[in-house]
């Protein structure tokens, strides 16, 4: 037999807790005492708004009613699933035994490449731990594989119950827990259990944040600061209409170009995104080129612009700036860029354009814009008529969509990154969220008018008709994409949940012009 490595039965505690017992009651009090107004707060809100059933308005029970019916048709396949997973049990047994007594063992189930939630030496180093992972990971390699090996589904549903049995899969991750995490288990130890308390105390104020439900913060909110450290690039706003603010940045060279940049941003988030820091700042870069940039700011709306709708975004956008920019500069042709959703925009606008002759916007780019719709990821599993028609019931009752709402469900889409991660930083190592310029304005989100956004939802996702010549008409003018025939740029990203690549690479076969991805 081969001899035992050095280990023990539990991770190693330090001979002496680092923690002062007293600190530990007057935080755990004041905890305490913040947990008691929340709790008022939130009964005043259930008095308020009285009891009533939550109807199931992204159709999941419907989904997974649908998912056990099929189940049960086919008893013999669900009795193989079981038999493999008892087999891959007992395979565990026999693997974590030998491993007990030091000898060698093959794990029965490992990690996906890139997953971090398993990154401690403990999970693969300590008997104890290493069975924990392994079993979560046999149990959650056999759910999966029982729920996508469902023969008779509709496309809509199995992306449905597919999707959301990850959801469940990822929430009971080991890593997620106090007693089953070795690095959150160490800190509890090594503390006296003053990380937890911290962390009840982040949790409360997030709680707090997000006016009694979870805000999860992802960066620490007050590291940056607009002007200061964050959108640093000089320039001013030269133009504004309902919708928006057209901003001209400060030339850094003594020679521009001619030709001056129209940058159109989404509007679903603050136009900062292309102007963090002056290390990853584009717009920092185009003007250290010598370029003149204009770039759109969209203003924040609320109930008084609910009627807006996508024409009023072209109008009072792109089409408004570009008269603008003659205005300012007297140069008449512009280069245009669209980012995600502003990419969107421009396609659109770019097709009005070309059907009024106008020829003002001479090359475009697009950068993680989607143009195609079809096949857009794991976003499709919210956007059924049914989820809609809700969507829509809530948004004719406020007149928008508030943002967080939409950063939720992209949130979602990667949820270990963007949620269970800083569960674990932040309620249980009781850690406050590193400071992180792209986090700090993803939670930077805006609001979205309900006219605009119903549209958006209906005629690009679901009916997916940008695509299609005369599918949509704008101002009364029919949009035909392939009546584009300036040279245009593509440019996604590999690892985009938002705008897959592969559906973003359809854009450039849309147009008629020169076009490169």
């Amino acid at each position: 037999m081969a001899t035992a490595p050095a280990q023990s039965d539990a991770p190693e505690a330090p001979a002496a807790p680092s923690y002062d017992p007293v600190a530990l009651a007057e935080s755990l009090a004041s905890a305490a005492e913040k947990s008691a107004k929340l709790m008022g707060d939130f009964a005043s809100r259930q008095a308020e708004a009285g009891k009533s059933l939550v109807a199931d308005e992204l159709g999941i029970g419907k989904a997974f009613m649908e998912l056990a019916s099929k189940m049960m048709a086919n008893p013999y396949r669900m009795a193989e699933s079981q038999m493999n997973l008892w087999w891959d049990y007992m395979s565990l047994w026999q693997s974590s035994l030998l491993k007990m007594m030091g000898a060698t063992a093959e794990p029965v189930a490992l990690p996906a490449k890139g997953d971090k939630r398993f990154r401690h030496e403990d999970w693969e180093e300590h008997f104890m731990f290493d069975y924990v992972k392994q079993s979560y990971l046999i149990a959650a390699r056999w759910m999966h594989g029982a729920v996508a090996g469902v023969e008779g589904l509709d496309d809509q549903t199995k992306k449905k119950v597919e999707f959301f049995t990850r959801q469940y899969i990822d929430a009971m991750a080991p890593s997620n827990f106090a007693l089953t995490n070795p690095e959150v288990f160490r800190e509890t130890v090594t503390t006296g259990g003053m990380n937890l308390v911290n962390g009840l105390h982040n949790l409360l104020d997030d709680i707090e944040r997000g006016n009694g439900q979870v805000k999860i913060s992802m960066t620490d909110p007050k590291a940056f600061e607009l002007g200061v450290n964050i959108a640093t690039t000089p320039g001013k706003v030269v133009f504004q209409t309902e919708l928006a603010q057209l901003l001209q940045y400060e030339p850094t060279t003594k020679k521009v170009f001619q030709r001056p940049l129209l940058i159109i941003p989404p509007w679903i988030n603050k136009f900062y995104i292309l102007d963090l820091r002056e290390k990853n700042s584009l717009v920092k870069w185009a003007v250290d080129q010598g370029y003149t940039v204009f770039v759109l700011s969209w203003v924040n709306p609320d109930e008084r612009l609910s009627h807006m709708d996508f024409v009023d975004y072209m109008q009072q956008g792109p089409l408004a700036a570009l008269d603008a920019i003659e205005k300012a500069t007297g140069e008449r042709e512009v280069s245009a860029l669209g980012y995600c959703l502003g990419g969107t925009l421009l396609a659109a606008v770019l097709g009005y354009m070309a059907a009024k002759k106008d020829k003002r916007i001479v090359a475009a780019g697009f950068m993680t814009s989607l143009v195609d719709f079809t096949g857009t990821g794991e976003l499709e599993v919210f956007i059924d008529e049914e989820q809609v028609a809700s969507l829509e019931k809530k948004m004719g009752k406020r007149g928008y969509l508030e943002g967080s709402e939409m950063a939720t469900t992209f949130n979602m889409l990667r949820a270990n990154d963007l949620i269970w991660s800083f569960v674990i930083n932040n309620y249980l190592m009781g850690r406050d969220p590193f400071p992180f310029d792209l986090l700090h304005w993803n939670a930077d989100a805006t609001r979205m008018p309900a006219t605009m956004h119903s549209f958006y939802l209906r005629n690009m996702y679901m009916k997916n008709l940008l695509r299609v010549p005369g599918g949509i008409t704008l101002a009364g003018v029919p949009i035909d994409l392939a009546q584009i025939t300036i040279p245009t740029y593509f440019v996604s990203a590999i690892e985009d949940h938002i705008a897959p690549w592969k559906t973003t690479y359809s854009g450039p076969l849309l147009v008629s012009g020169k076009s490169r991805f």
